[in-house]
C-alpha cells in the first residue's frame, strides 16, 4: 500500500513542526531575570551584553533594577534580584560571605580577574623635555611635589582627589594617606559625585594639567587614557599588612592611627545569583559562568560608551560583533547561532 499524496504532505509538516520546535529557544523560567543595576558604569556593559545573550540567544525577558550595592543586595536576599554580574569581592568579601553563608546567594563565576585600584597621574607630568616633576615615581616622592598638586582652597598643599563618601575605597584611601604620612601635605578631597572626579581628570588632561588621582579598572576613564596616566607605585602588596588596614576601615577604627599600608591587590569581579534562581535557571548558570572578559576589554568597551553615546543593545551589539571568539565560548552552537543572526 502506497502513501497518499495528503498523508506525505501531513507528514512533512508534522516533521517540520518538530523540527522547528526543537529549535525554538527555551527559557528557564516564565518570567523576566532581574539583574542588579548598580551604580557604577563597568555594570551597565554587562548587564546589556548578558540581557542581549539570554534575551536573543535562549528565549528570556529580563528586567533591572537600578540602585547602590546594600539596597541591591538586600533585594536579592528578598529574591526580587536574580543575578549581580560584578561584585567587589575584595570591598565587600563579609557582606556577600554572610549571603552565601546564609543560603541566600552564591557565587558561581569570575567576569574579570585583573580589576585594579591605583594613585593615578598624568604621563605628561613625569616624561617629556619640560616634564615638571621627572622623579615622580611613588607615593614616597609626593611630599616634595605637593604644590605641583596645589588645592585651590588650602594652596599650601596638594589635592588629592579621593573617593566619593560613602565608597569603602574613600575609607581605604584615607588610610592610606595617614599610613604614607601624605595628611600633612595633601587635601584629603572628596568629590561630590563619582561623575564629578572623572570630569576633573578628563578636564586635566585634556589642558595638560597636574592632578593626582585614585581610579579602578574597568572604568571609561582609564579606557579612554590608558596611554596617558601612569601609576604610581607604592609599597608591594602584603596581605597581613592589607588585612590590618581593612580590618581598621570596617570597624570604624581612628584612621590616623593607621601606620603601614599597601598596594591594592589585583581584584576578582565576580558574578553571583540567589540560590533560588540557581536551581531553577540551569541553562543561565551554565552561561554564566562561563561569562569571562577582562579589564582592558570592558575598559574599552566604556571609552567607546562614552565617546559614541551607546547603551544597552547598542553596547550589547558592538561588543558581541567585535569579540565573536570570546563569548561564543560561553554559549552553545544553537545558541550561538541565534545570536549571530540577530545582530
Amino acid at each position: 500500500m502506497f502513501p497518499t499524496i495528503r498523508s506525505l504532505l501531513l507528514g512533512t509538516l508534522a516533521s517540520f513542526s518538530i523540527f522547528s520546535y526543537a529549535n525554538e529557544p527555551q527559557c528557564d523560567i516564565d518570567r523576566p531575570i532581574v539583574f542588579a543595576g548598580f551604580d557604577w558604569d563597568s555594570i551597565t556593559f554587562h548587564n546589556s551584553v548578558a540581557r542581549y545573550i539570554l534575551e536573543h540567544g535562549y528565549g528570556c525577558a529580563t528586567d533591572e533594577i537600578p540602585g547602590s550595592t546594600i539596597p541591591l543586595f538586600n533585594g536579592m536576599s528578598r529574591g526580587n534580584i536574580d543575578i549581580a554580574m560584578e561584585i567587589w569581592l575584595q570591598s565587600v568579601d563579609e557582606l556577600w560571605r554572610e549571603m552565601e553563608a546564609d543560603g541566600i546567594a552564591k557565587t558561581i563565576g569570575i567576569n574579570v580577574d585583573d580589576a585594579k585600584q591605583a594613585f593615578f597621574i598624568p604621563r605628561y607630568l613625569v616624561e617629556g623635555e619640560n616634564a615638571p616633576a621627572p622623579d615622580l615615581k611613588s607615593v614616597a616622592d609626593l611630599p616634595r611635589y605637593a604644590q605641583l598638586f596645589a588645592d585651590q582652597e588650602d594652596p599650601d598643599k596638594g589635592r588629592f582627589y579621593n573617593c566619593i563618601l560613602g565608597w569603602s575605597c574613600e575609607k581605604t584611601n584615607t588610610a592610606k594617606l595617614y599610613a604614607y604620612g601624605l595628611d600633612k601635605d595633601f587635601v584629603n578631597f572628596r568629590p561630590g559625585s563619582g561623575n564629578a572626579v572623572a570630569s576633573a581628570v578628563e578636564s586635566a588632561i585634556l589642558r595638560q594639567k597636574p592632578i593626582l588621582f585614585y581610579y579602578w579598572t574597568p572604568s571609561w576613564l582609564i579606557g579612554k587614557f590608558s596611554d596617558e596616566l601612569i601609576i604610581l607605585e607604592e609599597p608591594a602588596y602584603d596581605e597581613a599588612i592589607w588585612s590590618n588596614l581593612l580590618a581598621a576601615t570596617d570597624k570604624d577604627a581612628d584612621l590616623t592611627k593607621v601606620e603601614s599600608a599597601t598596594a591594592y591587590p589585583d581584584s576578582q569581579l565576580a558574578i553571583g545569583v540567589t540560590t533560588a534562581f540557581a536551581q531553577s535557571a540551569p541553562q543561565t548558570i551554565e552561561f554564566l559562568s562561563r561569562y569571562h572578559t577582562s579589564s582592558e576589554i570592558v575598559s574599552e568597551a566604556l571609552a567607546d560608551m562614552r565617546n559614541n553615546d551607546t547603551r544597552d543593545e547598542a553596547i550589547a551589539k558592538r561588543f558581541l560583533e567585535k569579540y565573536p571568539d570570546l563569548w561564543i565560548q560561553w554559549v552553545s552552537p544553537e545558541v550561538a547561532t541565534r545570536i549571530n543572526e540577530s545582530l
